[in-house]
C-alpha cells in the first residue's frame, strides 16, 4: 500500500486518482501514526517551501516522514516535495529542508523583461542523464508538466534535468530510496503516469 502525505499542501486527490487508474492500492493521510505502516510513500506539495515545511512540522508529520525516508522503503516526493528534499530554500525567506539531496532552491531570475514568465508553467521536456528503473519506458526529450517559480540545482543525484530561463534544473532525483520530481506526474499524461507504475514496482 502507498501512503500520500496530506498536511494541507498538495494536489493529494490528484495523486491518489493516478495510482487508481494502474490499480495501485494507494490512499491519502493526515495520521502521523499510519506512516510507518506503508510500503511506499508520497510527499506531494504545492505552495510555498517556508509553509508546506510550516504545516508538515505542525501536523507532527515531518519526523515519522523523515524516519519513513530513513527505513529505506521506497519514498517519492513531489514538486515542493521535492524541493523540501534539498539542503535549504530561499523562497520568502531562508530556511533549511532535510537534506537529502545537495544545494540550495532558488528563484527563477528572468534577466529579459517579456521572454519567460514565472512560474514556469506548462510542459517542458526531460533532459536524461543517466538510466534508472523510475524512468524506463521513458525517452530523452519526454514531456512532462511543470509549475513552479523556485528550482532545485542539478547535482550528482539527478537522473533528468529541465530547462526554463536560461537555467538547467533536477527534474527528477533520485538517491538510494528516496526518488523526486520537479514536474507533477499525475498531470503529465501517459509518460508521468508510467513513472508513478514505475515507482509502485521499484525495488530500491
Amino acid at each position: 500500500m502507498i501512503g500520500i502525505v496530506d498536511y494541507g499542501m498538495g494536489n493529494l486527490r490528484s495523486v491518489a486518482n493516478a495510482f487508481l487508474k494502474m490499480d495501485i492500492k494507494a490512499e491519502i493521510t493526515d495520521k502521523p501514526g499510519d506512516i510507518d505502516s506503508y510500503d511506499r510513500l508520497v510527499l506531494p506539495g504545492v505552495g510555498a517551501f517556508g509553509k508546506c515545511l510550516e504545516n508538515l512540522k505542525g501536523n507532527g508529520l515531518y519526523e515519522v516522514t523523515v524516519d519513513f525516508i530513513k527505513s529505506g522503503k521506497p519514498f517519492l516526493g513531489i514538486c515542493v516535495g521535492m524541493q523540501l528534499l534539498f539542503e535549504k530554500s530561499y523562497e520568502y525567506g531562508e530556511y533549511n529542508g532535510m537534506g537529502i539531496f545537495p544545494g540550495a532552491v532558488k528563484k527563477f531570475e528572468i534577466k529579459k523583461e517579456g521572454e519567460y514568465k514565472i512560474p514556469h508553467m506548462g510542459w517542458n521536456s526531460l533532459i536524461l542523464k543517466k538510466r534508472h528503473p523510475l524512468i524506463e519506458g521513458i525517452r530523452d526529450g519526454e514531456y512532462m508538466y511543470f509549475v513552479h517559480s523556485y528550482y532545485a540545482p542539478v547535482c550528482d543525484f539527478s537522473v533528468a534535468t529541465a530547462e526554463y530561463a536560461g537555467v538547467e534544473f533536477s527534474a527528477l532525483v533520485v538517491r538510494e530510496n528516496v526518488a523526486a520530481t520537479q514536474f507533477h506526474p499525475e498531470k503529465s499524461q501517459q509518460a508521468g503516469l508510467k513513472i508513478l507504475k514505475n515507482f509502485g514496482g521499484w525495488k530500491c
